[in-house]
C-alpha cells in the first residue's frame, strides 16, 4: 500500500475512491459526500497574532496538531487551502508547512499541485476574453467600455501588470484594465464557497463583468460565459487528497489569500473532511484579524459551520517584534519585549471570545527560545484567562504536539461549542458592517469612506445587494490600515477606499489603506533560490 493509500484509509477511504495524479496526490470525488458520515466531524479553527517578517507557522501548527492528535489515538484530519505561486517565488516561500510538520510531496503542492490555480486563472481570462469579444463586435447587452470592472488574473506577483492598457493591436477598444494574482479572483472565492456544482453554476453566472450605458449591470451569465467556464473548473471542484510527514490524510482545496479575499479552504473540502474524520484541523489566513473574522462571517456564515475551538498561533519572536525590537534584535532573550508585545496577542484572543468562539493559545516554540520566555508567555496567557502551550512540532513532528492536542481534547470536551455571535446583521448598512468589524476586531476608532466608495456604495444599495457580507481587504502585518504600526494601535481609522461587488462570491469588498490586488517580487525574491538540479527542484517547500 503506497503512503497516500494509507492516508486514505485512515479516513475510511479505498484506492478506488481516489482519482490518482501520478503516484503522491489525489482527487477526491464530490460524490463521497453522498455516502453515510462516518467521522463526528469536530471544527477547529487554527488563526495567529498579527504576522511579522519573522513568520509565525499556521500552517505548520495545523499539521503538527492533526498528528499530535493522531499520536494520541484520535482520528484528525487537515482542511487546508493550497499554496500560490505568489508567496512561493515571493517573500514567504512554500506554503505547506515546516520542519517534521509539512504537507507532502512539498514541492508537488507548492508549485502546480493538481493544477487547480491555473484552472481558476484560464476560468477568469476566459471570462476577461468573452468581455472583450462582446466589446469588439458590439453585441447585446452593449457594454459600456468605460465601465467594464472585471479584470485578468495571473498566479505570479507582477506588480507591473496592475494596470495595462488592451486593445492596442488593433483590435477590439483600447481600455485601461489590470490584473489581480489569482487568490484574489473572485472564481477563486466562489470556487471556495459553491456547495456544489450547480451552487457554483449559479455562482459564476451571477458575476458582474460591467455596466452597459444605463449602468445596469452585465454579468457572466448575461454573456453566456459561465457554462464554459465551470467545463474549465471541472477537475478543479474535487479537493485533492495529500498526507502530512507522519503519514495523516490532509485535504487541500482553494486557496484565497485573507488579506485581499476571504482566506479559507472550500467548504467542499471542509465537509469533506468533517464527512470522514473526528477531529478536522483548519485554517484561516494571516491573522485572526483577516482570515478568522471572514471564516466566521463569510465562511460558516454561509455553510452553517460551527468551530467547537479555536487555536491561536504566536511565537516568542513575534511577540518581541510587536513589543518593539526590530529583526536583528529578536535571537536575543528579552522578557520585557514579551511583555510589551502580549497586547497584540490578547486582541485576538478579546476578538475570538467576542464571536463565540473558544480560544487557546499554542506556542510555535523555536529552538532557540529561551524558557524563560516560554514562561513568560504562559503567565501572561493564564493572567488573561486563557490556556497556553507551548509546541515543539517544528523540530519532533506529532511528538512535540501532544501536549497540544491533549489540551485542545480538553478543551472542547463533550459539550458542543455555544452558537456563533456574529459582530453584524446581514440587513443592516454597508458601513455599520464595515465599523462594526474595524471597532471590535481591530480597535479603531473611526471608519472613513474616502469619494469613490461612497459612489460605489450607492451603486451597491441602488442594485439590491446592502445585504451581502463584507469581506475586509487590508494589510496583514498591522490591526490597523497602516502596515508599520505593530502591537496593539489604539485611537486610529480605518480608511475604506473602494467597494467592490463580488456577487458571485456573494460578497462585498471592502478595500482599505494602501493595498492592492497584485502583489510585485521584492529586491531579492525566493524565486532566486529556485532551481532544477539532477532532475529534482530545490528551493522551495
Amino acid at each position: 500500500m503506497s503512503k497516500l493509500h494509507d492516508a486514505a484509509a485512515q479516513l475510511g477511504l479505498g484506492p478506488e475512491d481516489l482519482i490518482p495524479y501520478g503516484h503522491d496526490l489525489a482527487k477526491l470525488p464530490r460524490s463521497i459526500l453522498d455516502r453515510p458520515a462516518t467521522g463526528e466531524g469536530k471544527l477547529v479553527l487554527v488563526s495567529a497574532m498579527t504576522p511579522t517578517p519573522a513568520g509565525e507557522g499556521k500552517t505548520t501548527t495545523s499539521i503538527g496538531l492533526v498528528q499530535g492528535l493522531t499520536r494520541i489515538g484520535e482520528r484528525a484530519c487537515a482542511a487546508l487551502r493550497e499554496p500560490s505561486l505568489g508567496p512561493c517565488f515571493g517573500i514567504k516561500g512554500g506554503g505547506t508547512g515546516g520542519g517534521k510538520s509539512m504537507l507532502e510531496p512539498s514541492v508537488k503542492i507548492n508549485l502546480h499541485c493538481t493544477g487547480d490555480l491555473h484552472a481558476i486563472t484560464a476560468a477568469h481570462n476566459l471570462l476577461s476574453a468573452i468581455v472583450d469579444k462582446h466589446l469588439h463586435f458590439q453585441q447585446e447587452p452593449r457594454i459600456d467600455a468605460r465601465r467594464v470592472v472585471w479584470k485578468r488574473a495571473l498566479d505570479v506577483n507582477d506588480r507591473s501588470l496592475r494596470g495595462v492598457l488592451v486593445g492596442t493591436g488593433g483590435e477590439g477598444q483600447i481600455r485601461e484594465t489590470g490584473f489581480d494574482i489569482t487568490a484574489a479572483s473572485e472564481v477563486m472565492a466562489a470556487l471556495c464557497l459553491a456547495e456544489s456544482v450547480d451552487d457554483m453554476r449559479e455562482r459564476l453566472a451571477r458575476i458582474i463583468v460591467a455596466f452597459d450605458e444605463e449602468k445596469n449591470p452585465v454579468t457572466a451569465g448575461d454573456l453566456k460565459a459561465s457554462g464554459a467556464m465551470l467545463a474549465l473548473l471541472a477537475d478543479a471542484m474535487n479537493p485533492n487528497l495529500v498526507r502530512t510527514t507522519e503519514g495523516a490524510p490532509a485535504i487541500l482545496h482553494g486557496g484565497p489569500f485573507a488579506n485581499i479575499a476571504h482566506g479559507c479552504n472550500s467548504v467542499t473540502a471542509t465537509r469533506m473532511a468533517l464527512h470522514l474524520s473526528d477531529w478536522v484541523i483548519t485554517e484561516a489566513g494571516f491573522g485572526f484579524d483577516l482570515g478568522a473574522e471572514k471564516f466566521v462571517h463569510v465562511k460558516c456564515r454561509m455553510a452553517g459551520l460551527q468551530p467547537q475551538a479555536c487555536v491561536i498561533v504566536a511565537t516568542v519572536r513575534a511577540l518581541k517584534y510587536h513589543g518593539g525590537l526590530e529583526l536583528k534584535q529578536l535571537p536575543e532573550p528579552n522578557v520585557g519585549a514579551i511583555a510589551g508585545g502580549f497586547p497584540n496577542l490578547a486582541k485576538h484572543v478579546e476578538s475570538a471570545r467576542a464571536m463565540g468562539l473558544r480560544p487557546m493559545v499554542a506556542i510555535n516554540r523555536r529552538f532557540d527560545d529561551a524558557d524563560e520566555e516560554i514562561a513568560e508567555v504562559i503567565r501572561l496567557c493564564e493572567e488573561f484567562g486563557v490556556r497556553c502551550v507551548a509546541s515543539d512540532h517544528f523540530a519532533r513532528g506529532g511528538a512535540g504536539a501532544e501536549d497540544l492536542a491533549r489540551a485542545l481534547v480538553e478543551l472542547v470536551g463533550s459539550e458542543p461549542a455555544p452558537p456563533l455571535r456574529y459582530l453584524y446583521e446581514l440587513d443592516a448598512p454597508l458601513q455599520e458592517k464595515v465599523a462594526a468589524v474595524a471597532r471590535t476586531v481591530y480597535g479603531a476608532s473611526e471608519v472613513r469612506f474616502e469619494g469613490k466608495a461612497l459612489l460605489q456604495l450607492g451603486r451597491i444599495k441602488r442594485l439590491g445587494l446592502e445585504g451581502l457580507p463584507v469581506c475586509m481587504s487590508k494589510t496583514q502585518s498591522s490591526l490597523s490600515d497602516d502596515s508599520k504600526r505593530r502591537g496593539r494601535p489604539e485611537g486610529f481609522t480605518i480608511t475604506v477606499r473602494e467597494l467592490e461587488i463580488a456577487a458571485g462570491a456573494g460578497f462585498i469588498v471592502a478595500l482599505t489603506g494602501k493595498l492592492v490586488r497584485m502583489p510585485g517580487l521584492g529586491r531579492r525574491p525566493q524565486s532566486e533560490e529556485v532551481d532544477l538540479i539532477d532532475g529534482e527542484i530545490v528551493g522551495i517547500g
